[in-house]
């Protein structure tokens, strides 16, 4: 079984390739090229989401390809301790205790602590848009990577003038890791993430001098330290900042621009959400089974292990296909068929399952409700341009639009009354 994940057929339809591979008995294949094996049944990657002493994290963060040594130079001065996706016990049950402590995980802790932040930049955000009535913009770079981007930065207390650069560095991470890079851009981004690091080092060395903590994220971080290397040490805090800044924002992005494309690509689905905002909720769980953010991620056995009738070697790396899992059919009643009513949308893996569920599920459901909410009241009649056709980074794990172009326009679609905006049209998580 072969799977090239930057091919043109699979980044326009991966669904397609899913379907393949689910068809295929056993739901467990070793790819040669990739020298990768295939998980791709949603009980074989839960199971394997499951099991840290199974499928451990620790090239979780590592390139799939053979790093050109310039760029492996460079990497390796990158001495960022694993604390969140790269981590396994006993190191990860202490991490992951702190990031409970001092990130808000649940929709009640994250309405609390952090809607605000999110009305108030959704709010600017919107604004913005609107008033370029009749225009063409692109939603992913104006809003869908921008929203995100500047919610963490206010959590974290980055300063705002930052966004550019944090945003590319990222970019950048995703690109060398799980991207397919030449080597003189290996080179490029390996300078950029070092430089990166070095920023999160900085960060964190600033706060701690400065000595007066506030409520921002790395403030609270170091509150918890409490000058103990046994709970967190400094070089910690700034690994989960480090990881905080990719992840936390990138998912989030994936996550509305998803959203926004099966939502304007289907009139009816974006008019339905203008009528009845109660549905976005339900919307937005089915968009995260439909189209994940990530749709693989990367683990390693630590020991031999069978699923179903296949022996997976100690030492294996392996691709969690969480896109196919999604779509499998042996727990989705018809799979390939988008339905924001089904009842089993819930079941789906997008935000991982296990020890490394993600942290920030919660904050990503209350912005994207948010998001949608003041969108559909504020700009009903939005709209993709005629133009526009699907096309998406080269990536194995971050399934990422390049550009979602759409037309500006307030007015309600033709022919429909727009319900009245309840509570600001702000709508809980889901």
């Amino acid at each position: 079984m072969r799977l090239n994940p930057f091919d043109e057929p699979y980044l326009t339809d991966p669904a397609g390739v899913w379907r393949r591979i689910l068809d295929e008995p056993g739901g467990v294949h070793h790819d040669p090229d990739l020298g990768l094996w295939l998980i791709s049944s949603h009980a074989h990657v839960r199971r394997a989401l499951a099991d840290p002493a199974t499928f451990g994290n620790a090239l979780t963060l590592a390139p799939i390809y053979d790093v050109c040594p310039e760029a492996l130079q460079l990497i390796m001065q990158i001495d960022a301790p694993p604390t969140t996706a790269a981590a396994d016990p006993p190191v990860h049950p202490r991490t992951r205790r702190a990031l409970r402590v001092t990130f808000a995980n649940t929709a009640d802790r994250v309405e609390q602590r952090y809607g605000p932040i999110v009305r108030r930049r959704v709010g600017e955000l919107v604004a913005r848009l609107v008033a370029r009535q009749g225009e063409r913009v692109d939603l992913v770079r104006e809003f869908s990577t921008e929203l995100p981007l500047l919610v963490l930065l206010d959590l974290l207390g980055v300063p705002e003038q930052d966004i550019g650069r944090v945003r590319d560095w990222a970019d950048g991470q995703i690109a060398l890791i799980w991207g397919r890079p030449e080597p003189a851009e290996q080179v490029r981004l390996a300078e950029s993430l070092l430089e990166f690091w070095r920023y999160c080092q900085r960060l964190v060395q600033a706060r701690l001098d400065d000595g007066r903590y506030g409520e921002d994220y790395v403030s609270l971080a170091l509150e918890y330290r409490d000058g103990d290397d046994d709970r967190l040490t400094v070089t910690e805090v700034a690994s989960i900042v480090f990881n905080l800044l990719v992840a936390g924002h990138e998912t989030t992005a994936g996550l509305l621009a998803h959203a926004l494309d099966q939502a304007l690509s289907e009139p009816d689905r974006w008019r339905a959400m203008v009528e009845e905002p109660a549905r976005i909720p339900a919307f937005l769980s089915e968009t995260l089974r439909y189209a994940p953010a990530i749709d693989g991620w990367l683990r390693i056995t630590l020991r031999p292990v069978t699923l179903g009738e296949v022996t997976i070697p100690a030492g294996a790396r392996c691709l969690l296909l969480i896109g196919a899992a999604n779509r499998d059919p042996a727990v989705f009643a018809h799979p390939d068929r988008f339905d924001p009513g089904r009842p089993d949308a819930a079941d789906h893996l997008s935000f991982g399952h296990g020890p490394h569920f993600c942290i920030g599920a919660a904050l990503a459901r209350l912005e994207a409700g948010i998001a949608l909410a003041r969108l559909t009241a504020a700009i009903p009649g939005l709209r993709l341009t005629p133009d526009h056709r699907r096309s998406y980074k080269p990536n194995v794990a971050f399934r990422a639009h390049r550009a979602l172009p759409a037309i500006i326009d307030v007015a309600p679609p033709t022919g429909r009354a727009v319900a009245p905006d309840p509570a600001g049209a702000e709508v809980p998580a889901a």
